[in-house]
């Protein structure tokens, strides 16, 4: 075993400096009443040493822990799988190191995770928590609440039941879709279908009204439930093909959709965009420019969202730290879409 060096301590960060030991713990702690000339010797001092804050007596000096939960209400083998989550990680993390704010990943793979993921909470390891991909029936948000803990919430949430105090940061999902239909039907497309997301979150509800917006009409039938994977593309679209065989375009409700949508096509000998054109929702470039054609897809900035929601939290504790009144929450925040047109649309 490789023998260390004693860590640096207060006192002889305070002897370097030629200050009380109290001094140094008021400026390594973030403290108010010391001078500046004082403060830059404790960080010159601090410099030199190597001195590293103990975090656990910083907590109880500060009552922060730096550190937040991110919690992806989802199986591990869904998140390390679908681009999305590590694009909104990204933005989280991100946000998160430019604060000096350590990120504490939690998946939930089932029910058991959930309770495991409130005692968590609950705990005081965290100083907040950003939660996304919840489900319509996930009890997530009862024992996030029951925890005390502040959160900013990924997509609008379909369980809040009117609250005012639940933030989130979500995209416009369905002007989105709205845009990706219209686009279609400008094509001269009359036979288009819409394969969901799962319909148990809002941003697939979001974005199946969308498309009803623009279809009123549509033949019901041209209409397919998926699960926003790729299989469940493939699985929606073979379904379509049987039900509604003179269909001239597709809008996916987002890439991996599309992409199986893509594939089952091909094996069935349609041209796209020449027989039916395809539309995607995301923009992942990973995705959508990689599939054959090129794909026609909403881009929503999803590495945005993640910086937004951790920028919002962290606003929202540094205020309640700074022991400032709060007349309302922060606002929730909905980002705009754009279409993006390649080669399958």
């Amino acid at each position: 075993m490789t023998e260390t060096a004693p860590r640096p301590t207060l006192e002889a960060v305070a002897a370097r400096a030629g200050v009380s030991r109290a001094t140094v713990s008021r400026v390594v702690n973030g403290g108010d009443g010391v001078r500046d000339v004082l403060v830059e010797r404790v960080r010159k001092a601090v410099e030199e040493l190597g001195y590293v804050p103990n975090q656990a007596a910083r907590s109880l000096v500060t009552r922060r822990h730096d550190a937040v939960a991110v919690v992806v209400a989802e199986p591990e083998s869904r998140v390390f799988a679908d681009p999305f989550f590590a694009l909104q990680l990204r933005g989280i993390s991100k946000e998160l190191t430019a604060h000096d704010n350590q990120l504490v990943l939690l998946l939930t793979e089932g029910r058991d995770d959930h309770a495991r993921v409130g005692r968590y909470l609950a705990g005081g390891h965290v100083d907040g928590a950003l939660v996304f991909s919840l489900h319509l029936d996930d009890p997530l948000p009862e024992l996030i609440q029951r925890a005390g803990v502040p959160t900013v919430f990924g997509g609008r949430p379909g369980w809040s039941g009117g609250r005012s105090d639940v933030v989130y940061v979500d995209s416009d999902n369905r002007g989105g879709a709205r845009d990706a239909v219209r686009h279609l039907a400008g094509l001269g497309r009359t036979r288009i279908a819409h394969i969901t997301g799962a319909l148990d979150q809002t941003s697939a509800v979001d974005r199946l009204d969308g498309y009803r917006d623009v279809m009123a009409d549509a033949d019901p039938r041209l209409i397919a439930e998926a699960d926003f994977t790729p299989a469940g593309g493939e699985r929606a679209m073979r379904e379509l093909l049987d039900r509604c065989p003179d269909l001239d375009a597709v809008f996916a409700a987002n890439d991996l959709t599309a992409s199986g949508a893509l594939r089952v096509l091909r094996e069935s000998g349609r041209r796209v965009p020449d027989d039916v054109a395809v539309i995607g929702f995301d923009d992942m470039q990973p995705v959508a420019e990689q599939t054959d054609p090129p794909l026609t897809t909403v881009r929503q900035d999803i590495e945005e969202m993640g910086r937004l929601m951790a920028r919002l939290l962290l606003h929202g504790l540094d205020r309640a730290h700074r022991h400032e009144a709060v007349a309302t929450p922060p606002s929730s925040v909905v980002l705009p879409t754009t279409l993006v047109r390649r080669r399958s649309a």
